[in-house]
């Protein structure tokens, strides 16, 4: 069924971007709504596009038509990705629409360039553990979007997570420390797990012992109240196991390291952010 001439707005939001983020987030709003009747979905794999629409029951549209049928419009594709989108998007967006974006590193004035004058649109920096309501989602408003906008893209993200504010001055340290974050915690797990294979125990015993010593670790760290270093030092006897530990991960640098590589993806979300 085409969308040509539809009289208004029959859909809460269109998600722009068929991805692991735009799923991510779907996901979370289809369960908030207790279904996707309201949801609509752009994604030009035709195959995924169907895929999405078996999995949580939404329309899937083209971009005039999300523009048409829907007020809010999530822009969830790659930074290489969002001059081509724009360009196609603009001609069909009003400023009564709010676009939100959770392209990583592309600031909101790029945006609002190519969409009609006074746009208001959202910039969002989520990362992947929305994919299980655990997100952290931090937002930033463009020019033209006022706290009512805000507090609607905080709506949006609040069923797949946390949800902070800031300038966007601070957007691409949001984007080295929390965006690219995960990738950190599973880098570690998975040389932890090396490492009890290296001692003896079976893969899938060195993993459940990670996973949950993480998973416990988080919790502790998110409500004791107590500063890391606190935490550690509880763990740390003198002339014990974990001190010897901490000696060699200092040794090598490990501290360093990763500051080094926060500040990596901090000057790469600051590249990709640059129209090209």
């Amino acid at each position: 069924m085409s969308d040509a001439g539809h009289a208004g707005p029959d859909a809460r939001l269109a998600v722009i971007g068929g991805g692991k983020i735009g799923e991510a987030l779907l996901a979370g709003l289809v369960r908030q709504a207790g279904g996707g009747q309201e949801l609509l979905v752009v994604e030009r794999s035709p195959e995924r596009a169907a895929e999405l629409t078996t999995r949580y029951g939404v329309g899937t549209t083209d971009l005039a038509g999300a523009a048409t049928r829907a007020r809010v419009l999530l822009l969830a594709v790659k930074p290489q990705d969002i001059d081509v989108l724009l360009a196609a998007l603009g001609p069909h967006v009003t400023p009564e629409h709010l676009v939100v974006s959770v392209a990583a590193g592309v600031p909101t004035s790029r945006i609002e360039a190519a969409l009609p004058a006074g746009t208001p649109v959202v910039r969002v920096m989520p990362n992947t553990p929305a994919l299980v309501d655990a997100g952290m989602s931090v937002l930033s408003a463009g020019a033209h979007a006022t706290e009512a906008h805000l507090d609607e893209a905080e709506a949006l993200l609040l069923p797949v997570g946390q949800v902070r504010r800031v300038p966007e001055n601070q957007q691409d340290a949001v984007t080295a420390l929390s965006g690219s974050g995960p990738a950190y915690f599973f880098f570690l797990v998975e040389a932890m797990i090396d490492a009890g294979i290296l001692l003896g125990l079976p893969r899938s015993v060195a993993a459940d012992l990670i996973v949950q010593t993480a998973y416990g670790a988080a919790v502790m760290l998110r409500d004791s109240g107590e500063h890391p270093v606190q935490l550690r030092e509880a763990v740390t006897s003198p002339g014990g196991t974990t001190i010897a530990a901490i000696r060699e991960l200092e040794r090598h640098g490990v501290r360093a390291a990763l500051i080094a590589a926060i500040e990596a993806a901090h000057l790469r979300s600051v590249e990709l952010g640059r129209t090209s």
